[in-house]
Formats: structure tokens, C-alpha cells, sequence
């Protein structure tokens, strides 16, 4: 990809193509200084769900910091659109913020999610760790390492179904009374050799609770896709059959994004309907 003088402060679409068929496009304006590209995407119905959209947007954004020298890529997109948010997410975009109805929608006005990535965060995204972890460890959260955990974090479209650091700590600091007592929280940080990369909260075992609930798992998204909360589910369940429990409760919210395949594939099986978004399910162990 190579930027004219002409094309600076204007705008070009390149074709995205499949098996010879239009399948559909992304979007790339630069501004004057070609510091700062502006992106937009839209795919066929066709042809979405199946990766070709990261897959090309991605190709599109290499191209720009490694041949253009751009400093700074934008895209702006409606917050409803959940699949677009985490096309852009899975390229290391950050959310930057929200404007209120900021775009027009018809006769109407939307909100507009303003998404970024800089030449440092693309290449620090990109040198990441990808390939599983040798070890996984659930340890202690200590007060030096306190402070540290508020920066795990989940993609902004997760934060629908998961609680960020902070609320997890403030849900454990003041907890829920069930059944006539608080519910008593059991933390612990996820370790990838020697990295933290995670969070794990269990509501604990007592007279007034007695069946284990994970209340909480959370893997940062940069380390996500590793296996690494496969592995550490398998230690919170390996722990409790040693303390001879015989079941695990979650719950789970529904929507685009859920983490129901996650549960479903290690085991739970649906109990109940919490309510018309929210399912509870059980473990077996």
C-alpha cells in the first residue's frame, strides 16, 4: 500500500474479495500529515462470521504502520454493533470512549464508540504471547500485588458478562447476604509463567453456602485464546474434589460474546434460568 501526496487528507476503499466475489470492503482515510488513518469496514451478510472481516482490516492495519509510517489508526462504530466492537478488539483497538449521540441514525442520533490503536500499542499487541502457557498457577493476591491485578482486564465488549478488577474487590470487601449470611470470597490471581494474567473468585463452602460458586473468572484480554482459563478451572476443580465437594456452580449472562460455549464445552450442564439473560449452570465433579 503506498500513500500519494494526492491521497493525503482523502479517502480510498479497497476491495475485499473471496473466491473471485465482492465480498466487501474497508474504508481508510489519512489525514493531511499522514500521521493518523481513519478506518471503516462493511461485509456481506454472506460472508460474516467466518473471520474474513479481521482478517482483512487486520491485513489493512499492518500495511499502514509497517508501510505508510502512520502513527495512529481510529474507527468510530455504533456500540450496538457488537460484532464490529470486537473485530476491532481482536486487533488491539482500545475503546477510548463513547460520544453521546454523536452520529445521526436515521431521523434520529446514536451513540458513537471511539476505538485507537498507536504504533506502539500495534506492535506490542502483536509481540504478545499466543501459544499456551508451560505453567498456570492459582496464587495468592498479596497487598504488594493488589494494585498490579487492577490492571487485568477484559475486552470492553466482555465487560457485559464479567466484572472488572475493581467492582470484583469492592463485591468482595461487601458481599452479598445469602440465606441469612454474607457470602465469603475466595481470590486468587491467575499466573502464566510467572505472569499474571488473570483473576479467580470462588463464593466459599460454609453452613450457610453449601455448595462452591465461582463467582468470578477473568482472563486479561491480551492472554485470552491461550487455554489458560481451561487450565485454570481445571485447578479450582482438582482442589475442591480434594476437599470432597461434589459440584460447581456458575452463572452466565447471554448475548453475542457469552462465555456459555466456554462453560458448556468443560461440563456444566444447565439448571435454571435466573432470568430472561442470565443461566445458571452446575458441574458434575
Amino acid at each position: 500500500m503506498r500513500w500519494t501526496a494526492r491521497a493525503r487528507g482523502a479517502w480510498i476503499q479497497i476491495a475485499v474479495e473471496r473466491d473471485g466475489a465482492l465480498a466487501g470492503d474497508v474504508a481508510v482515510g489519512l489525514d493531511a500529515k499522514a500521521a493518523i488513518a481513519t478506518i471503516g469496514y462493511t461485509l456481506a451478510p454472506a460472508h460474516q462470521g467466518q473471520g474474513l472481516g479481521r482478517e482483512a482490516v487486520g491485513a489493512v492495519v499492518e500495511r499502514l504502520f509497517e508501510l505508510t509510517g502512520v502513527h495512529r489508526v481510529e474507527a468510530s462504530l455504533d456500540p450496538r454493533n457488537i460484532a464490529s466492537a470486537r473485530l476491532v478488539e481482536s486487533l488491539g483497538f482500545e475503546l477510548e470512549g463513547v460520544a453521546t449521540e454523536a452520529a445521526r441514525d436515521g431521523d434520529g442520533w446514536a451513540d458513537d464508540a471511539r476505538y485507537a490503536l498507536t504504533a506502539g500499542a500495534h506492535a506490542a499487541w502483536r509481540d504478545r504471547p499466543v501459544t499456551p502457557p508451560d505453567d498456570v498457577h492459582l496464587v495468592e493476591i498479596s497487598p504488594a500485588t493488589t494494585r498490579a491485578m487492577l490492571d487485568v482486564r477484559a475486552h470492553p465488549t466482555q465487560r457485559r458478562f464479567i466484572s472488572d478488577m475493581a467492582s470484583s474487590y469492592a463485591d468482595a470487601l461487601f458481599s452479598d447476604v445469602i440465606n441469612g449470611a454474607p457470602v465469603v470470597p475466595w481470590l486468587r490471581a491467575i499466573e502464566a509463567d510467572g505472569e499474571r494474567v488473570g483473576f479467580m473468585m470462588l463464593a466459599a463452602v460454609t453452613p450457610h453456602h453449601p455448595e462452591p460458586y465461582l463467582w468470578r473468572l477473568l482472563i486479561d484480554r491480551r492472554h485470552q485464546r491461550r487455554g489458560i482459563g481451561d487450565r485454570a478451572l481445571t485447578l479450582l476443580v482438582d482442589r475442591l474434589r480434594a476437599e470432597g465437594h461434589r459440584t460447581l456452580l456458575v452463572d452466565w449472562n447471554l448475548g453475542p460474546g457469552t462465555p456459555e460455549p466456554f462453560y458448556l464445552r468443560r461440563g456444566f450442564v444447565k439448571v435454571r434460568n435466573i432470568s430472561d439473560d442470565e443461566v445458571e449452570g452446575r458441574l458434575e465433579l
